[in-house]
């Protein structure tokens, strides 16, 4: 079973309007709701692709409880925790002749709740997979991701970990299956600008030195890079349409991954990552099967 964790979902509410003029009243021309947050990202597009999760994570109020059934009515499974005060936040995502976004920020995490969730942790079992992927709400402990890792190290729980900065390289030493930066993010790891491959490859096979088993790394426009666990060096072009999203490539990269990643088929498990981070890129809201199969016959 994969779990995932989002430590502050949210509703998106993304609104499209042919002009945004400050100061006065404007008028959408088509508005949408997604259920989201990282986490929850992984977990819809693993639906997509036929891989069953459990999403994690904590929700409060009429907010959360939307969140909530919206994502079971998706067919996704979920055991939240709730909290007693405030409300999940709401995203406001104005799509006119710029994008702005007005993200909420989210209700308070008390330690009576964190305690809970990692109870709910304490049950995964031996060849489960946690995904832990963003930031971390205010309320939280800075060193939350090290702490979640070390309570479940020494077992056989695949961990994936998506985040920048000394968030990913603090959970190095309880060497994760998978960490996913993307090119900018390996570069400011190390304080660099990276030019080419080769580049690319050098500062991802450190990140593997230092702990991590497969290092994936998401290059936009140039397609992606994997240092598989046997050090094998594998490369997946870029896939072609139109950008209309870049909300939850990322995410959907993993979850194409970690969905094609079961026969240990590396080379695979890369295409449908890029597959899935770009069918989500081509469309209004994350990716759905059939674009995704589109995209993979194509690479």
């Amino acid at each position: 079973m994969v779990y995932t964790v989002t430590f502050n979902p949210a509703i998106d509410y993304v609104v499209h309007t042919a002009t945004m003029k400050l100061g006065e009243v404007n008028r959408s021309s088509s508005e949408k709701m997604y259920f989201g947050g990282k986490g929850i990202n992984v977990s819809i597009v693993l639906n997509e692709l036929g891989t069953e999760s459990m999403a994690l994570g904590f929700i409060a109020g009429f907010t959360g409880e939307a969140i909530e059934n919206g994502i079971r009515a998706m067919g996704i499974r979920s055991d939240f925790v709730r909290l007693k005060e405030g409300n999940s936040r709401i995203n406001v995502k104005i799509n006119a002749e710029e994008e702005t976004e007005l993200n909420g920020q989210g209700p308070h995490i008390d330690d009576e709740a964190l305690d809970v969730l990692f109870v709910k942790l304490n049950e995964l079992q031996d060849g489960d997979t946690l995904v832990l992927a963003g930031s971390i709400p205010a309320t939280l402990p800075s060193d939350i991701y090290e702490r979640i890792l070390q309570q479940l190290s020494g077992r056989k729980i695949r961990t994936v970990v998506d985040a920048t900065k000394d968030l990913l390289l603090n959970v190095l030493k309880y060497k994760p299956f998978l960490i996913k930066p993307n090119n900018h993010e390996l570069g400011e790891i190390f304080g660099v600008t990276l030019s080419d491959d080769a580049e690319t490859e050098h500062y991802a096979r450190k990140l593997q030195e230092m702990g991590a088993i497969n290092v994936l790394v998401s290059m936009a426009g140039d397609g992606a890079m994997l240092i598989d666990k046997n050090g094998k060096c594998h490369r997946c072009g870029v896939c072609k349409g139109i950008v209309k999203n870049s909300v939850g490539a990322g995410d959907s990269m993993v979850a194409g991954f970690l969905a094609g990643i079961h026969d240990g088929d590396y080379e695979y498990a890369l295409k449908l990552g890029t597959a899935a981070g770009g069918a989500t890129a081509f469309s209004d809201g994350l990716a759905s099967k059939e674009k995704i199969e589109e995209l993979l016959s194509l690479l």
